[in-house]
């Protein structure tokens, strides 16, 4: 059997580093799992979840797809949000879009990928939902920019009406659900304004 040691090798060096500067950096994390944060985000290798909220190990706790989408019939996605919530008591859930997602310009351009289709079928449903907006921008460039936007707001919007975070509110649980966005070119965050507490206050993202 061949083994695959170039990252492996790679590794070494940083972990090294970093055991040097906080011995306990890796095995903190290793003894008890209790994030207070549940990222949910695009799958685009140029996100670096930590690094881009500024959280160690052990402080996120992560679900990655194509265009961060929360579907309905996603088992293994509502499986997550149900581990976070009931499970590691997580107080907030960030569904976290970028600017320049491939898949929503795929969505935007009406491509037809094959398989892909199946996950791109949710952010056309964004797309014709908001027809009308994205028609009125003058360029693609910020119609993309929009539908970006417009896509983790809808799924804010799902992670709300998740059966998971509406027992959650019920019952009085703390549990926020935040809207964010990224820019790939500077890493920088944004949120829009959207930040929901409650079901009473799920209207402010329709």
């Amino acid at each position: 059997m061949r083994v695959f040691s170039g990252l492996i090798k790679k590794k070494k060096k940083p972990a090294a580093g970093i055991t040097r500067r906080d011995p306990d950096f890796f095995p903190r994390p290793a003894r008890q799992q209790t994030p207070p944060y549940l990222w949910i985000a695009c799958s685009d290798s140029t996100g670096p979840e930590n690094e881009i909220a500024d959280l160690l190990p052990g402080e996120l706790l992560v679900h990655r797809n194509v265009a961060n989408v929360v579907a309905r019939t996603d088992l293994n996605c509502a499986s997550v949000i149900q581990r976070a919530v009931e499970v590691l008591r997580a107080r907030h859930i960030i569904a976290c879009g970028h600017y320049g997602c491939g898949a929503v310009l795929a969505a935007l351009r009406g491509r037809r990928l094959g398989l892909f289709d199946n996950r791109l079928r949710h952010v056309q449903a964004v797309r014709e939902k908001h027809g009308v907006t994205l028609a009125a921008l003058p360029s693609e460039a910020e119609q993309h920019d929009r539908l970006c936007e417009l896509n983790f707001i809808e799924q804010v919007a799902h992670v709300c009406q998740t059966p998971v975070v509406q027992g959650a509110w019920a019952r009085g649980q703390s549990l926020a659900v935040h809207g964010w966005i990224y820019s790939n070119g500077d890493g920088l965050l944004g949120n829009l304004g959207i930040g929901v507490t409650s079901a009473a206050e799920m209207a402010v993202i329709r």
